[in-house]
């Protein structure tokens, strides 16, 4: 079993940046490849971005590229996401999600079966 936490999210304006982490425990945090996902309100779930469990390989959803950074600290057994030039349209719950399944593509990353989801951290952006 691996246990997710969400930290980080807020109420930021437009343009503004929010970085979130996730912190894992119990199973060795190393031997997951971590993503990270939102969902705004009435929308499906949406895939935001991945990284290998070496974080030698980053995988971003082709619209958020440029103003998302994941990384992760398998020292610390977290997994971060850097948020910059907020939108509005960003505004959404935040949830991190491990999975023991390796993926090399950003649509494998978005698509493949995630084993472990955190509860989420709200993001909301004012306009």
């Amino acid at each position: 079993q691996v246990q997710l936490v969400e930290s980080g999210g807020g109420l930021v304006q437009a343009g503004g940046s929010l970085s979130l982490s996730c912190a894992a425990s119990g199973r060795t945090f190393s031997s997951f490849s971590m993503g990270w996902f939102r969902q705004a309100p009435g929308k499906e779930r949406e895939f935001v971005a991945a990284i290998s469990w070496s974080a030698n390989s980053t995988y971003n959803a082709g619209s958020l590229k440029g103003r998302f950074t994941i990384s992760r600290d398998n020292a610390k057994n977290t997994v971060y996401l850097e948020m910059n030039s907020l939108k509005p349209e960003d505004t959404a719950l935040y949830y991190c999600a491990a999975t023991v399944r390796r993926f090399f593509t950003t649509a494998q990353a978005a698509r493949i079966k995630y084993d472990y989801w955190g509860q989420g951290t709200q993001v909301t952006v004012s306009s």
